[in-house]
């Protein structure tokens, strides 16, 4: 395991970090995308440098490089890994390799920003922590939601009162999204919920705020691969407030997220990148319309968080903390427990 370089870590506080991207996909294109635009945006040009892309193949990983402008391309991991330059990796892989690749980057000496859901279950999730204290290497979990600007307008129309006190929240996210294979096959950890089922369940959580879940009622209905193709849950909490989330990767729907309190309500459009939020009263009348600032691409917001708590010693951000990972994971895995989906990969005794 590589020793921590205190000059090293004084230097990143005075250049960009380089960031490299693990695997070519879609999600990875958008954050080279974002790599890009951040690089020439005098607001975040002092914090990252788009510096190179690896796949497992090396003509995908060159093409990539080239069509993003990344200095450099692996056409394996393995040389990712072995390269000193490479400072911090968003790991954009298909589930159930986040926690293997995230502890391999990390006792290779890199920091890791880790794609949703940060790992497939709890222990997954305990292992790559564990690694990161040993190492000393930032480990985050990239839930963009949980960053953008919208969090903090929500978080003051709940805690000013104008609504009154919340009582009721509901949130959706669904896509048509069988056709891609990784979503269907258990062997990558598929199923709607920890690709779109996550959000519904972090949009309630950022407003009621890590509050005891003292019932849960859930369902959910099957592909024929064994996965949830889409899903239904109501959460109560101590003080007697009901949440609901679902999702499904079998329609198309609103996305919209709900928060109900005793003086009114609020509507937030898209939970995956909300656009606008609306402040109702308890007579339906429009109180207040709120645009959300305009944006690079949204993922910005988490790789800047994430090289500010790198600069600052931190092994996770203040807006996604370890603990917030751990709470989010725990529930899925409760979710999936009481619909008897495990994974092959996963032991035999969870």
């Amino acid at each position: 395991m590589p020793a921590v370089d205190a000059a090293a870590e004084t230097e990143l506080d005075e250049r960009p970090l380089n960031v490299a991207i693990l695997g070519a996909g879609r999600i990875a294109q958008s954050m080279a995308r974002t790599l890009a635009m951040m690089a020439s945006d005098a607001r975040y040009a002092s914090l990252v440098t788009p510096y190179a892309v690896a796949s497992r193949s090396a003509a995908k990983a060159r093409a990539f490089a080239q069509q993003f402008g990344l200095r450099t391309s692996y056409g394996s991991y393995r040389d990712m890994l072995a390269d000193p330059n490479a400072d911090l990796v968003y790991i954009a892989t298909p589930h159930s390799l986040h926690a293997e690749q995230a502890v391999a980057c990390m006792r290779a000496g890199k920091h890791v920003l880790v794609e949703k859901p940060f790992a497939v279950n709890v222990d997954e999730a305990r292992h790559m922590l564990n690694v990161s204290s040993a190492t000393n290497r930032f480990c985050g979990e990239a839930m963009w939601t949980r960053f953008m600007p919208s969090r903090l307008i929500i978080d003051r129309i709940v805690s000013s009162g104008r609504i009154g006190a919340v009582t009721s929240i509901a949130a959706d996210l669904s896509y048509p999204m069988t056709h891609k294979k990784r979503l269907t096959d258990p062997n990558l950890a598929g199923g709607a919920l920890l690709d779109i089922g996550v959000y519904p369940l972090n949009f309630i959580d950022m407003v009621i705020g890590g509050r005891e879940v003292t019932k849960i009622v859930t369902s959910m209905t099957p592909l024929p691969t064994g996965v949830d193709a889409q899903n239904a849950t109501t959460l109560y909490f101590d003080d007697g407030t009901m949440a609901n989330a679902t999702s499904s990767m079998l329609c198309a729907s609103d996305r919209a997220g709900h928060i109900r309190g005793t003086n009114g309500y609020i509507d937030c459009a898209n939970i995956n990148d909300i656009s606008a939020i609306d402040v109702y009263n308890a007579d339906h009348t429009l109180v207040d319309h709120i645009d959300v600032p305009a944006q690079l691409t949204g993922y910005e917001y988490e790789v800047a968080a994430a090289v500010r708590a790198i600069r600052a010693g931190r092994r996770d951000c203040i807006e996604m903390l370890h603990a917030d990972s751990l709470r989010m994971l725990a529930l899925t895995d409760t979710l999936r427990a009481r619909w008897q989906l495990r994974y092959p990969f996963e032991a035999a005794n969870r």
